[in-house]
């Protein structure tokens, strides 16, 4: 199965390309994701269960970490890269499969007024961007300008984003609204899902590998974005919640401090949309493979 359609297409055509993010959901899920599809963004205050999924993983890092006293987003630097990796390998192992945080995310699922019964997700990823990583050749792949869509996703995926503490602007990452219906130059025929899983499944919990960075080739924009293109940023607090089309085209920012970056992240998709080729306009993604067969159910099976 090839993730590339270009036949697939929001329900309607928008009047301008969205230059803010909103603070403000509509009231309906339809609505929300053919909004989310023609290319708005939204960023929501903190929710009891964003909440809750902030404290449990600061608790998890805490642990992790090995000093509950110490600022969390300095202390990667006291360890070496490799026991780091290992210590967050593990962390990141446990959020991707742990069943209760798969229950709050289904609770937050519903909480955004989608139906269990038609999503499947793909579950909660653990990120970090450390104070001065994008000198590392091994991490470059994190900050090239990319669409979620170009690794084997759908257009209809839909991205949800939670920082773990209150960030400015150049801390977060950056969107190219115009570029969701703007061709960006890439090399996303590279990837292969089905290929990259079969290497190694871990893969796919997120860089469990710390030479993947080095060996592995992931799709990457091919040039320079265009100078005159609005490049829209945002600060945030700890447990808001961003939601993106995947389709967007968006780009970390180095962190250039000795502070580290903590968030979670995860993919949903509805999946009426999905059968019936519903989602964000697909301009240029070429990735082969699917990841959809890999997502959770939205109900959980029963024992």
């Amino acid at each position: 199965m090839t993730t590339a359609n270009p036949s697939s297409t929001p329900s309607s055509t928008p009047s301008s390309t969205p230059s803010s993010i909103s603070s403000s959901l509509p009231a309906d899920n339809a609505a929300l994701r053919t909004a989310l599809y023609e290319g708005s963004l939204f960023k929501t205050a903190a929710t009891t269960t964003t909440r809750e999924l902030v404290k449990a993983t600061q608790e998890l890092l805490r642990e992790a970490l090995g000093d509950v006293d110490e600022d969390l987003r300095r202390a990667p630097s006291r360890l070496s890269n490799d026991e780091f990796f290992r210590r967050m390998g593990v962390l990141r192992r446990r959020l991707y499969l742990g069943e209760d945080f798969h229950e709050l995310l289904r609770r937050l699922v519903v909480e955004l007024g989608f139906d269990l019964e038609r999503v499947a997700f793909d579950p909660l990823r653990l990120r970090i961007i450390q104070g001065g990583g994008h000198a590392n050749p091994a991490a470059k792949a994190v900050y090239y300008p990319h669409r979620d869509t170009w690794y084997g996703h759908p257009q209809s995926l839909i991205v949800g984003w939670i920082p773990l503490d209150d960030l400015a602007p150049e801390e977060t990452f950056v969107f190219y609204p115009e570029y969701l219906r703007r061709v960006a130059e890439n090399d996303s025929e590279i990837f292969d899902y089905d290929a990259w899983v079969r290497e190694g499944w871990s893969l796919k919990i997120g860089w469990q590998d710390p030479e993947a960075g080095l060996r592995a080739r992931y799709p990457q924009m091919i040039g320079t974005i265009d100078p005159s293109a609005q490049a829209l940023g945002f600060d945030t607090r700890a447990g808001d919640l961003l939601l993106f089309a995947g389709a967007h085209l968006h780009q970390t920012r180095a962190q250039t401090g000795e502070r580290t970056r903590y968030s979670l992240d995860f993919r949903l998709v509805d999946r009426a949309d999905l059968d019936a080729g519903r989602g964000a306009p697909n301009v240029d993604n070429r990735s082969r493979g699917s990841a959809v067969p890999d997502y959770v159910p939205g109900v959980a099976p029963r024992a």
